[in-house]
């Protein structure tokens, strides 16, 4: 199995991984907050925003290229919000024809649209940023120390611990597929009737494999005295610089809403 597969962090000596978990969850949580709570169209405060997490990947070594080139793949989710542009009153700049159908483009709402588009934006770099600093185990933990319900707690915990036994089974089914489905002389290949069928049997042999297992894996947990407490080996106690950065960054967001609103 692929330690690896999903685990987004990257190992390096920074300020930033050498803070608490808590502190940096709390001040990804601020920094998400400020930006939702920017106006619509205060673009010198997104830029601001925006110089302010290159810094911060910088400062973490991890490249002024690390966050942006990852948060691209997020960027076509946003076009959920592309209704913004007909829905919001304002000066009409142009017109499109559906039929009997016809939908006014608002100045207001290009503007609303575009800042739904950069909050969203920022907002994936700066969680690509905590979890590429901070160990899963250790924003877990973080998570109960902040009163994060305990339920909500382990059904995360379990979602990631499964997700590595889904990659393994479905990696081992298809192993076995590959092994017993020798291609045809000459390099032709399989047909489509035949590859939708393999597929429809593999998805069915996967729920079953992964739902026997998950219920093997409980068990041996319950056995290695599992309480439903998420434990870890890294002592996590505030020190000074956690609570200085957590300063600075409320200090941040606050400034940067009145400098929005001048």
């Amino acid at each position: 199995m692929r330690a690896d597969l999903f685990d987004r962090y990257q190992a390096r000596a920074s300020l930033v991984h050498a803070l608490d978990p808590r502190a940096k969850v709390v001040m990804a949580v601020l920094f998400i907050l400020s930006n939702v709570l920017l106006p619509d169209g205060a673009w010198a405060a997104f830029l601001i925003s925006w110089g302010a997490i290159l810094g911060i990947s910088l400062l973490a070594r991890l490249g002024p290229g690390f966050v942006v080139n990852r948060s691209v793949v997020a960027l076509p989710f946003v076009l959920a919000a592309v209704s913004a542009i007909f829905s919001v009153p304002g000066r009409p700049v142009a017109a499109l024809e559906l039929g009997a159908w016809r939908l006014l483009v608002t100045e207001a709402g290009l503007i609303r649209f575009a800042s739904i588009v950069v909050r969203s934006w920022l907002s994936v770099q700066i969680a690509i940023l905590l979890t590429a600093t901070t160990h899963f185990p250790d924003l877990l933990h973080a998570l109960r120390h902040l009163y994060v319900p305990k339920m909500v707690v382990a059904v995360v915990a379990f979602m990631y611990r499964y997700l590595f036994v889904l990659a393994d089974e479905s990696t081992r089914l298809l192993r076995a597929r590959d092994a017993r489905s020798p291609r045809p002389e000459g390099g032709g290949g399989l047909s489509a009737a035949w590859r939708a069928r393999v597929a429809g049997n593999m998805v069915g042999q996967l729920f079953l494999r992964s739902f026997e297992r998950s219920d093997r894996v409980y068990s041996a947990m319950l056995a290695r005295g599992y309480t439903g407490q998420l434990l870890t080996l890294n002592p996590h106690a505030m020190q000074a610089k956690d609570w200085l950065a957590l300063l600075l960054l409320a200090l941040f967001s606050v400034s940067i809403q009145v400098f929005s609103r001048l």
